[in-house]
């Protein structure tokens, strides 16, 4: 079966049709769920009409706009119940460049990788393009707080360009995913590494969106900054 690759959407008609497209084109074969979050903006039905001559798009219309976590757990739920055993998950603005996809699925199929993520931090460098310092620096420095405080040796713990295998997911109690910001991500990322799994990072080039509106809030930051300190109070078992 194909990979999939998991795109959350909300308000991104300037730039679904052009994401999937690109993803189609890939000389790697790959599915695309689209999980809507009931965009006013008709990204939902954008994507309805690519799908009438795209057999390998998929969407799940997932109700109110509930969050990025609440969005890809329903999207990873969708996978599972469909055999997929690579699932990947990236933004829907560009930021990631679906021709990484390709990277990510390679390091994904080799032996004993459970988790791949592309990462903006690898190797003490910073690949970020067309972000203003302050935002730079709120990253980088957000994944050294995690790491502080949960001991886990990612260079970019927050990031969202991640590939998952089946195994690990299914072996995950989704329903303990408490956090809906971005704070998910690193709270995935902490589950794996609390389960013994493999994550490996890559170094991937980010680049800001140029079209849509940015989602980041001041409430996800703040989820983000007290979510990481209650992580360490969790107790994280595999599903039998």
């Amino acid at each position: 079966m194909n990979p999939i690759v998991i795109i959350p959407t909300y308000n991104e008609k300037e730039n679904i049709l052009d994401m999937l497209d690109k993803v189609m084109s890939l000389s790697t074969v790959f599915d695309v769920l689209v999980v809507d979050d009931n965009s006013p903006d008709g990204t939902a039905q954008m994507v309805k009409e690519r799908m009438a001559n795209k057999s390998r798009i998929n969407l799940l219309e997932n109700g109110n706009k509930n969050g990025l976590g609440t969005a890809y757990i329903a999207g990873f739920k969708w996978c599972l119940e469909r055999n997929y055993e690579y699932i990947f998950e990236m933004d829907c603005d560009f930021s990631h460049n679906p021709d990484d996809l390709i990277r990510l699925h390679d390091e994904l199929q080799k032996p004993d990788n459970d988790m791949v993520v592309g990462s903006r931090y690898v190797g003490n460098v910073v690949n970020v393009v067309n972000w203003p310092m302050s935002r730079v620096l709120l990253s980088y420095f957000a994944s050294a707080y995690v790491r502080f405080f949960t001991q886990m040796k990612l260079a970019d713990a927050t990031a969202g360009f991640v590939g998952y295998t089946s195994e690990l997911l299914s072996s995950i109690d989704m329903s303990r995913i408490k956090f809906r910001g971005y704070a998910f991500q690193i709270e995935m990322k902490y589950t794996a590494h609390s389960l013994g799994k493999t994550i490996k990072e890559i170094p991937i080039i980010f680049t800001d969106r140029t079209a849509g509106e940015s989602k980041m809030t001041g409430g996800i930051i703040r989820e983000a900054l007290f979510g990481v300190i209650s992580l360490r109070f969790k107790r994280i078992s595999a599903l039998k």
